[in-house]
Parts: structure tokens; C-alpha cells; sequence
């Protein structure tokens, strides 16, 4: 990847919006609508991955100022996307998102409060205490957008549950994340891993919504295997606290999201579910070239 392309990809986090599929693939498979309602899947994909990608620009766009000082590398202090494009390509995802689920009624609402959960994440609270709960919130409403393809009651507890479940993780993960430039201090770094550990607790968990003997017996062994996938990188973050190893382990522990996808999908359709992990290769592939955080 050169010039504009790599630019571009690098402005819309592409890497990362195969983490934001995963989320539609698990929760549509927990609805049980992949099979029968094939259009509202693909809709639905389509209208997280713009949404996704939105708010990454827009994330860049209220960051430009600091970018210029810390980081001139990024696309937009570098001059490689204007402004005011990046302006319009935000708006354009965004709203392109939320256009696209007014074909899935039920999705219309949940896109609306994405668009303004990504805002105010990006345009303040991402600066304040509660920065990781609003990106979790956002997770935990990508979840609810998948859930609304099948047109049921997206607030009942399960689907609460499985929501909870991803945005606690990601609150977490985002927690992790906040001083990955610098030394980070190890006790933030143990009480944000602390956080993703409980996330696991609730997606081993998720069972307990359905009938007996409807889970695969291996299903928590898989969310074991995932805790220790991530773990490890994110115990060597918490030893040395330097910003190679916390990037190494938010990076493991973002694009790990589609390896927890994948997991929770098996609780609903069994082995099938470790499909979703076939979205990690093309994100690992492009995260050669363009950065995750």
C-alpha cells in the first residue's frame, strides 16, 4: 500500500472494522437470521463497517490539534487527507450507516445512538474518566445492531447479556490503551486487565440464557483459550510497562475481539461459530501496512 491508499486506510483504522463484522457475524448467529434473512445480514454488516469506519475519521478530526504535536505522523497533520475531506468522509460513513438500516426498522434506532455515542466519545468524553465506558457502549450498541436483524426485543436480558459482555471487554481494552504512547503506570494496567477478566466471567456466562444441554460442551474451555491468547501479551504489558509492549498487547487484545466473537458464536450454533475467526485474516494482513490504535 502507497501514497493516498495507505493514507486513507490508515485514517479509517481498516484493520479494525473486520473486529466490527465479527461483532454482526456473533450477534446475528445468536439471533439466528444468517440463514433465513441473508439481506438484513449483509445490510447490517455493511451499515456497522461504515459506522465503524466513521467513527474512526472522526476520531482523527477532533484529535487533529494533538496529532500535530504528538503524533504528525497520522494522516491528517501529515497533509495526506485534508480536512475538509476527512470532514465529508465522516459525515458521508456516518450517515451512509444510518441510512442503510432504515431497510431493517428495528436497527434504524440503535444506529442513531451509535452516531452519538461515537461523538461524544470522540469529541469529549474520550478525554475524561469515562472515555472507556463510552467506547464500550459503543461496542455494546454494535452488538445491539446485529441483535435487531431478527427483529425481536433487543432490551430482553440475553441480549443484554451478550452486549454486556463485549462492552465490558472493550471498556477494558480502551482502559488499557490510554497511555500506550508513553510508560504507562502498572496499576491502571492491572485494573483495566482486571476489567477485560470480567468480561470473561459474563461470557462464560452467556449459557445460562439457554436450555440445557443447548451449548457445546467445550464452549468455556474456548473462552479459556481466548483469556490466555490475550493474556499473555497483556501480563508482559503489565511487567514492563513500556510502550512497545502495552501497543503489542492492545493490539492483540483489539483485534483478539474477533476470537471472542467467534467464541460466543459457539454457544448459539456450535462449531460454526469459529467461522468468524476467518475475519482475523484479512485484518492481520492489512495490519502489516496500516496501524490498529
Amino acid at each position: 500500500m502507497k501514497g493516498k491508499l495507505l493514507a486513507y486506510a490508515q485514517l479509517l483504522r481498516i484493520p479494525n472494522v473486520f473486529t466490527a463484522f465479527a461483532d454482526i457475524a456473533m450477534a446475528a448467529c445468536a439471533a439466528g437470521y444468517v440463514a433465513d434473512r441473508p439481506d438484513v445480514f449483509a445490510v447490517l454488516l455493511l451499515a456497522s463497517g461504515c459506522l465503524y469506519c466513521g467513527g474512526m475519521v472522526w476520531n482523527d478530526f477532533f484529535d487533529r490539534g494533538e496529532d500535530a504535536k504528538a503524533r504528525p505522523f497520522r494522516p491528517i497533520p501529515s497533509g495526506r487527507v485534508p480536512v475538509r475531506v476527512a470532514l465529508l468522509l465522516g459525515l458521508t460513513l456516518m450517515a451512509g450507516g444510518v441510512a442503510l438500516t432504515l431497510f431493517v426498522p428495528t436497527a434504524f434506532p440503535i444506529a442513531l445512538a451509535i452516531v452519538a455515542a461515537v461523538v461524544l466519545y470522540d469529541a469529549w468524553l474520550k478525554h475524561t474518566p469515562f472515555g472507556p465506558v463510552a467506547m464500550g457502549t459503543c461496542r455494546f450498541l454494535n452488538i445491539l445492531l446485529g441483535l435487531s436483524g431478527a427483529g425481536g426485543d433487543v432490551l430482553a436480558l440475553p441480549s443484554l447479556h451478550l452486549a454486556a459482555t463485549t462492552g465490558l471487554y472493550i471498556v477494558g481494552v480502551t482502559w488499557f490503551a490510554r497511555t500506550e504512547e508513553g510508560q504507562s503506570n502498572r496499576r491502571q494496567l492491572i485494573l483495566a486487565a482486571v476489567v477485560m477478566l470480567a468480561a470473561l466471567g459474563l461470557a462464560v456466562t452467556v449459557p445460562t440464557h439457554r436450555l440445557p444441554g443447548t451449548t457445546p460442551i467445550y464452549f468455556p474451555y474456548l473462552v479459556v483459550a481466548f483469556g490466555v491468547l490475550v493474556g499473555v501479551k497483556v501480563v508482559a504489558a503489565i511487567q514492563q510497562p513500556g510502550p512497545k509492549e502495552v501497543q503489542a498487547a492492545v493490539k492483540r487484545s483489539i483485534l483478539g475481539l474477533v476470537a471472542l466473537d467467534a467464541v460466543l458464536a459457539t454457544a448459539f450454533v456450535g462449531a460454526w461459530g469459529l467461522l468468524i475467526l476467518l475475519l482475523y485474516l484479512p485484518a492481520r494482513w492489512l495490519g502489516r501496512w496500516v496501524y490498529s490504535t
